[in-house]
């Protein structure tokens, strides 16, 4: 394990996020005392917070897909918290689903990265590939770290997931564990030598149909949190058209292209990571005054 700038970036927005929700969900879960086993939940959300971290700080492709591991199942038994209600035990099933589809994906990836080195650890991964492989590499990136972060039109099991999520654990999925997609992208980014200026158009079209599908589904919904989690889709969006605008620079040595992209990219991480939380405990705490969302 070790943390290098972009691994440190991410790390502050979990442990800020983590923090201050790990705070407001003390009082949040005081209704549910005695009608749930909150020591599960707690034990539960810090499982995801250390996940989070340890998928931050991973140099190793088996330890990072069992911290990537630890991060999806913890946040599963969190969806499942209401499991009595109809909707959390079918938002829980297609999260399951979703995200060892997308971690398939993640494993095929690592393997093509290791055989061509004969090691599992990122330090032996150097820029060495030729002809196709270095885009069936990031195409299985963009697949499994897409789903975790909701891109269109992989996004289904993100507004099922985050209204069923007491509201403190939808501020952290919301505001942090989706970004864990697109940490992974750029992580991965670094291994690939000169991208394809394909893969950038990619992620800007990608990009540009989450933005503008995800508000517009927003706009019709009735639910307060499954509005936000479609608004979370479209502020994905944004950050995946500013990352898509990176690899575009770096495809074509442009460096004010590549540091425009990247640096509007994860500028808008920050933004949403800290707007996206506390839009979700405004919301929690209208839904915990009145009963409806």
């Amino acid at each position: 394990i070790s943390v290098d700038a972009l691994g440190a970036l991410f790390l502050f927005l979990i442990l800020i996020v983590a923090a201050v929700s790990a705070l407001y969900g003390i009082d949040y879960l005081k209704h549910y005392y005695g009608k749930r086993n909150i020591g599960s939940a707690w034990f539960s959300f810090n499982v995801l917070v250390a996940g989070m971290i340890l998928v931050v700080l991973a140099r190793n492709a088996v330890l990072f897909l069992v911290a990537w591991e630890l991060m999806s199942v913890s946040s599963f038994f969190l969806v499942l918290f209401d499991r009595e209600k109809k909707e959390a035990a079918k938002a829980g099933m297609v999260y399951l689903i979703a995200t060892h589809i997308g971690t398939l994906f993640l494993m095929v990836m690592f393997i093509l990265l290791a055989k061509n080195s004969g090691s599992f650890d990122f330090s032996s991964w150097q820029p060495a590939f030729t002809g196709i492989m270095p885009s069936i590499i990031f195409l299985c990136a963009l697949a499994g770290f897409g789903t975790k972060a909701g891109f269109m039109p992989m996004h289904i099991w993100l507004p099922e997931a985050h209204p069923a999520a007491p509201s403190h654990v939808s501020a952290v999925m919301s505001g942090v564990m989706i970004k864990m997609g697109i940490y992974g992208i750029l992580r991965i980014l670094t291994f690939l030598g000169t991208p394809c200026s394909s893969w950038g158009y990619l992620m800007i079209g990608i990009g540009a149909i989450s933005g503008v599908l995800g508000i517009l589904f927003a706009l019709a919904q009735h639910d307060l949190k499954r509005l936000l989690a479609y608004s979370s889709i479209e502020n994905m969006g944004i950050i995946a058209m500013g990352t898509g605008l990176g690899i575009l620079g770096m495809s074509v040595n442009n460096m004010f292209l590549t540091v425009l992209g990247f640096t509007g990219g994860l500028l808008h991480a920050v933004n949403h990571a800290f707007f996206k939380t506390l839009l979700f405990l405004g919301a929690g705490a209208v839904y915990h005054e009145t009963g409806t969302r």
